[in-house]
């Protein structure tokens, strides 16, 4: 286990209670209890931890003697730190993405999620109870691929974009999340290859690592993965490619059209299933949304997954797969295993909502690129020696350090602010520099959680 990774799942583990080593010894064990380490699991070297702790090694060496002498590790000279088998009931590997969002304490900055609040539009849709509830009420409220009115809204919805779609071409999802787990369990065995961008989409590499893929990370370029790489790696026949051509998490760029035409155009020669993000779609600063690889890779290789969240809220868990028709009725017999259906009500909010997507697309450019403007004024002023590129959309920045970013994460986490650094948008614990901040807290919140982190 990367320290990186062990830093993230780590959380704010220090308590003004306890000594360091107990605070650090106690936390690791906990991991390990709730399978969040898994059994097998081979912890960093000694210094490595302590030098992204910001610890003495000491005290490192004074929590893996604790863990020992408990029976959850076991040290071999040479070999390293592994925990025990025997310490814990379930294997469960999580990139600590997820804890993002468990509750915060009040007096912690959080700057770990570009997650965005709820619209204007969404607050008066919602304020209204929703439109024609009552003919459901005589069902037994299951709809697994989705009510066919919310079916039809959104293949409206995507035709009038230039992304035409028929209502059998969508499956309804308790959010995106759901949306890429039931793609990739759909396409994907445990030990398959697959190709994606790295950086990525955390959300998505936690969801390819829970299923037990093998990923291979392809750099960047154009705004999106890199075509000729790509094509150099479908030699070994991966079983799929996951990547976002249109606005890509977390460097708000996007592929350009050549660049995009070129990827489908290897997808379609070799025979590539891809499950393409479309998650933030939506938050182009200017415009009409970007586009996507529909319309150029055969349908029966194209899986996208989209989202409501974005451009109204996260708390309407309402997303979507998009793919051919033969392929939508196979997710939907997978769906049914852990979650028979969307939440009606839920449902036909989200009708009434996509009606006003103009206007959310509206609101949520005016908000992101004042936020922008501020956040990089604010970056000038407090960290000039930090660089970033121009985005053109999405709810963040994708900000070089030029330092351990992980360690300056962990050094923030400890004056009560929560960052992002790059190793969790990685497949392979990269981007070690860099740092991904959300836009849209307004410039005061910024600059008392950066000039915490900053020590200042």
């Amino acid at each position: 286990m990367d320290s990186a990774e062990l830093s993230r799942l780590l959380g704010v583990w220090t308590d003004a209670d306890e000594r360091l080593p107990d605070a650090l010894a106690r936390t690791i064990s906990e991991l390990v209890d709730h399978g969040f380490v898994p059994a097998g699991s081979t912890l960093p070297p000694q210094r490595e931890l302590a030098q992204v702790l910001g610890v003495a090694r000491g005290t490192v060496a004074s929590a893996l003697a604790t863990l020992e002498a408990g029976g959850y590790v076991v040290s071999t000279r040479g070999s390293g730190t592994r925990v025990r088998s025997g310490r814990v009931g379930a294997e469960h590997r999580a990139g600590g993405r997820l804890f993002s969002f468990t509750n915060a304490p009040r007096d912690v900055i959080d700057l770990s999620s570009g997650a965005l609040p709820a619209s204007t539009v969404t607050g008066e849709v919602l304020s209204a109870s929703p439109d024609g509830v009552d003919p459901y009420l005589e069902t037994d409220g299951y709809f697994p691929a989705g009510l066919p009115v919310l079916r039809q809204a959104i293949a409206e919805h995507l035709t009038r974009d230039g992304v035409p779609t028929r209502p059998a071409e969508v499956l309804v999802t308790s959010g995106a999340q759901q949306a890429t787990s039931l793609a990739i369990r759909g396409l994907l065995d445990p030990g398959d290859l697959v190709l994606t961008e790295d950086p990525s989409y955390r959300g998505a590499l936690c969801a390819l690592r829970d299923h037990g893929v093998r990923l291979e990370g392809v750099p960047l370029r154009d705004g999106g993965i890199d075509v000729s790489l790509v094509a150099r790696a479908a030699v070994r026949r991966p079983a799929a490619l996951y990547c976002q051509t249109s606005v890509h998490n977390p460097t708000g760029q996007s592929m350009t059209r050549h660049a995009r035409a070129a990827l489908a155009d290897v997808v379609n020669r070799r025979g590539l299933p891809v499950v393409e993000d479309c998650c933030s779609y939506d938050l182009t600063l200017s415009g009409r949304p970007a586009p996507t690889l529909t319309g150029l890779v055969a349908p029966e290789l194209h899986l996208s997954c989209w989202t409501m969240s974005k451009l109204f809220w996260g708390g309407l868990r309402v997303g979507w797969v998009r793919a051919d028709e033969a392929r939508i009725r196979r997710l939907v017999e997978l769906r049914k295993v852990d979650d028979l259906a969307t939440s009606i009500v839920d449902q036909l909010y989200a009708v009434r909502l996509l009606r006003r997507a103009a206007d959310a697309r509206r609101e949520r450019q005016a908000m992101l690129t004042k936020h922008l403007a501020s956040t990089e004024r604010v970056l000038r002023e407090m960290a000039p020696a930090w660089t970033w590129r121009r985005i053109i959309g999405g709810s963040g920045l994708w900000v070089d350090t030029g330092t351990d970013a992980v360690a300056f994460v962990e050094q923030a986490k400890r004056a009560g602010v929560k960052l992002a650094a790059g190793p969790s948008f990685s497949p392979h614990d990269g981007h070690r520099t860099m740092l991904r901040l959300p836009l849209w807290h307004d410039g005061a919140e910024l600059r008392r959680g950066l000039g915490a982190a900053l020590g200042e």
